[in-house]
């Protein structure tokens, strides 16, 4: 027989220590995400204070902050001037968001989506594999500021930069392109930058999610004679589903928060409103306005928080399984019928 040390050693639960091992990511989100969240709401509601200010009042104001981002200024009110300016400031960031983004996420998925099936195909039997995908993945470990400074040498307006140095030589062009002067041109480097920088990551998702399918599959589809296009429209397309929707919502999460680049690509202290984000304006309206712009600031943030919600559960809601839906719906049904069917043969 068992002696009563060893009874009591049966009955030890280490279930109630696993509480001690997941309390400092709760700690960390509380002081690091849900604190800052809270906090900036607040701000959201409360007065600007002067630069001069050295003791926080926080007087309520209501929604008047976002009022002025959100809403078209009254010419007659008092504060016309600076409900004019954050409203359109807002606006402009929002858009200039919007166009970074699509400019950058739906060449850098065609262009990830190529060299992902490329590396995945047996067929092609690709050498030095593993030299290519590091090589790739490269420019996502590179820091923001050092990318930006390049960018810079590369296109800045005089004849001295990489490219316009390099046209001039080769005759194919006879004055400095003003790479930076020109909105469109500063939007479309700043996504081919973002291309650059992410492609690796994304084709390594890609990759993985393919290498994840059951071979099996791609046989069974040659086999009925299938061809590459329906292969990869039939068979990996829909199979990557799950992987195209989490790069879609993390690159979504990021574009709405794209700060790094947009703001650096920018000579001194010329901050170009063609290719200030919704990041950016939050930042500079703080810290390089004349007050210490609290309330504004806030309110772009909560607004962000929302626009970035409402898209991701859109996207989730669009790509809903919805063979899954119907089969728990079904399911439900039948429980519901067959418990009227036991209920009514009991006679109740």
């Amino acid at each position: 027989m068992a002696s009563n040390a060893q009874r009591r050693i049966k009955h030890v639960s280490y279930a109630k220590y696993g509480d001690f091992f997941i309390i400092p990511f709760f700690l960390v989100y509380f002081i690091f995400s849900f604190y800052p969240l809270v906090n900036t709401m607040r701000y959201s509601v409360e007065k600007n204070l002067s630069k001069e200010a050295t003791i926080y009042d926080g007087e309520f104001v209501g929604l008047d902050n976002y009022k002025h981002i959100l809403t078209s200024p009254d010419k007659n009110a008092e504060d016309y001037y600076v409900h004019a300016g954050m409203r359109e400031g807002f606006s402009r960031a929002l858009s200039n968001t919007f166009k970074i983004w699509v400019m950058n996420f739906f060449p850098q998925m065609i262009l990830s989506m190529i060299l992902a099936v490329w590396f995945t195909d047996a067929k092609l039997k690709i050498p030095a594999k593993g030299f290519f995908k590091v090589v790739m993945y490269m420019p996502n470990i590179i820091t923001a500021a050092s990318v930006a400074v390049l960018a810079l040498k590369m296109f800045s307006n005089d004849s001295f930069s990489i490219v316009n140095n390099t046209l001039l030589n080769w005759g194919l062009i006879d004055e400095p392109i003003q790479f930076l002067a020109d909105m469109k041109l500063k939007r479309t480097i700043i996504a081919g930058i973002q291309i650059w920088m992410w492609f690796g990551n994304t084709m390594i998702l890609l990759m993985s999610g393919i290498a994840g399918i059951n071979p099996s599959l791609f046989e069974a589809a040659n086999i009925d004679g299938a061809n590459s296009r329906q292969v990869f429209f039939r068979v990996t397309v829909p199979l990557l589903r799950p992987i195209l929707l989490f790069t879609l919502v993390t690159s979504l999460i990021g574009g709405m928060q794209m700060f790094d680049i947009p703001y650096l690509f920018n000579p001194g202290t010329n901050r170009s409103p063609g290719t200030q984000t919704i990041a950016a304006f939050i930042y500079q309206i703080y810290m390089e306005s004349r007050i210490k712009n609290t309330g504004h600031s806030g309110a772009a943030s909560v607004v962000l928080f929302i626009i970035t919600a409402a898209l991701g559960s859109i996207v989730f809601y669009i790509n809903r399984d919805k063979d899954e839906i119907a089969a728990k719906k079904q399911l439900k049904k039948l429980r519901k019928q067959a418990a009227k069917k036991a209920h009514g043969g009991l006679g109740l």
